[in-house]
């Protein structure tokens, strides 16, 4: 044969997997599902080789942030992810606005391991654990009391969970006379608006009214901690302390225990609570004040011996830099799918190192953002424990499909897989039709309308 006939002969029996330096995005399109378990829109990235890479806009967000992007995407080798993600990185923005960006990094990392036959976590470097350490976050159905909350997190413990998490906030206290003090009316106000909110679909109100019912339930929840003058009573922080010991009665003093959702309170209230439940040895103490808050992060934390945590709603490693140089916080608790996706995390991450702080992660999407983490924190020296919600959901499994364990928690952890990028070969389009969002139906719809929406996004003159 000659050498030609002899190349393609030889090839004919290789798994090439794609030729990643012409590899180019063709198309980028969304599905929106919820229960799983929040509100999630679904990426795919389409090539020209037929690969296909997932992505996810982070929960409870809207796609709009990733659609923006899929004009600066187009005809781009996904394989070039740090270049891309430095075009994109523009039109992210803190909490859930950063969720477009870090969606569609991800689904850029899914393509170029699957381009390279590789996994994530190899292309950052490698990993340093093979499993990850899954702490499971627990809601309590019925009458919230400290000794449900314990038998709810006891089960979770025999299902093989190591680390825990709950709420501990005025919301265990808020119906209880004379436990907080606030200006008379607000808290009732706030109370009346939520429950409106809730129940506007099935009231008979006109567009006039719904609109003026969304701007005051936006302006209501939208002032900061330090600005809604709540302040905890010493019989709301008596009944929060005692939660917290009832909790501790059931599940022991050994296990870890996180504590999240205190509300919007100030600073002082947030240090005289750290203080009655310092005794109980918890894992820490997270989002208790706006993560902006520099300053005051720091006389929190050295006010109090719980290590203090924040960081699921910054974007970008320049923003995490002065709560860890300040010495704020003990640990750092980005999501992914907010801070940047999957390498920008893994800089946090190292940055944090060098002061001795640790990383956690928060997540609370499908198990897209879910590997995407694991591969992230897989590579990371740091890491203490990857958040996860859905215990309960007993699809979310299904809607990948993929060659790795299932379901893919187990025993409280996650295996680190060597297939190719996330590891994930497709999407259950079935499970995904079945939970779909109702105010956003449709399945992988056209998004060419977006294919032409430039502007001149040059930074400097």
């Amino acid at each position: 044969m000659s050498k030609q006939e002899t190349y393609e002969h030889t090839l004919a029996h290789v798994n090439t997997y794609s030729n990643p330096s012409t590899l180019k995005i063709t198309d980028i399109r969304f599905t929106d599902i919820v229960g799983a378990p929040m509100h999630c829109s679904l990426i795919k990235v389409y090539t020209n080789q037929g690969l296909v890479g997932f992505g996810e806009v982070r929960d409870g967000s809207d796609k709009v942030y990733a659609l923006m992007l899929k004009s600066r995407l187009l005809g781009e080798n996904p394989c070039n992810i740090d270049k891309l993600f430095r075009r994109i990185k523009q039109f992210g923005g803190h909490a859930r606005q950063g969720g477009g960006v870090s969606g569609l990094e991800i689904a850029l990392w899914d393509l170029a391991g699957k381009a390279y036959n590789i996994p994530i976590y190899q292309m950052l470097g490698g990993k340093f654990r093979d499993k990850i350490r899954i702490y499971c976050d627990t809601d309590v159905a019925g009458r919230d009391t400290g000794t449900a909350m314990g038998e709810a997190l006891k089960r979770r413990m025999e299902k093989g969970f190591t680390f825990l998490k709950m709420d501990l906030g005025i919301n265990q206290i808020i119906d209880h006379p004379g436990t907080l003090s606030a200006p008379i009316g607000f808290l009732e106000e706030m109370r009346s608006l939520s429950a409106a909110w809730y129940n506007r679909k099935n009231r008979d109100i006109s567009e006039h009214e719904l609109r003026n019912l969304r701007n005051r339930q936006y302006d209501i929840h939208n002032i900061a901690h330090p600005f809604t003058q709540i302040q905890v009573t010493e019989k709301g922080l008596d009944m929060l302390e005692q939660y917290v010991a009832d909790v501790r009665a059931v599940i022991g003093n050994e296990v870890p225990l996180a504590i999240d959702h205190f509300g919007h309170i100030g600073l002082e209230n947030c240090i005289k609570l750290g203080r009655r439940i310092d005794k109980f040895n918890l894992a820490w103490m997270e989002d208790m004040i706006p993560w902006q808050y520099t300053e005051q992060y720091v006389r929190l934390a050295n006010a109090v011996s719980t290590p203090i945590c924040t960081g699921e709603d910054i974007y970008l490693k320049e923003n995490f830099r002065p709560l860890v140089e300040a010495r704020g916080v003990s640990v750092i608790h980005p999501d992914l799918l907010t801070a940047g996706g999957i390498l920008e995390t893994k800089k946090i991450g190292d940055m944090a190192q060098e002061y001795g702080v640790a990383m956690a992660i928060h997540m609370a999407e499908s198990p897209i953002a879910c590997l995407a983490a694991v591969h992230a924190v897989a590579a990371t020296e740091n890491f203490l424990a990857l958040e996860y919600h859905s215990v309960d959901v007993d699809w979310w499994d299904d809607i990948i499909i993929s060659q790795l364990p299932k379901p893919l928690v187990q025993n409280g952890f996650i295996t680190v897989s060597d297939a190719p990028g996330l590891g994930i070969e497709e999407l259950n389009d079935e499970v995904i039709a079945a939970h779909v969002h109702p105010d956003i139906p449709g399945v992988w719809e056209s998004t060419d309308s977006w294919n032409d929406y430039l502007s001149n996004d040059r930074l400097w003159s």
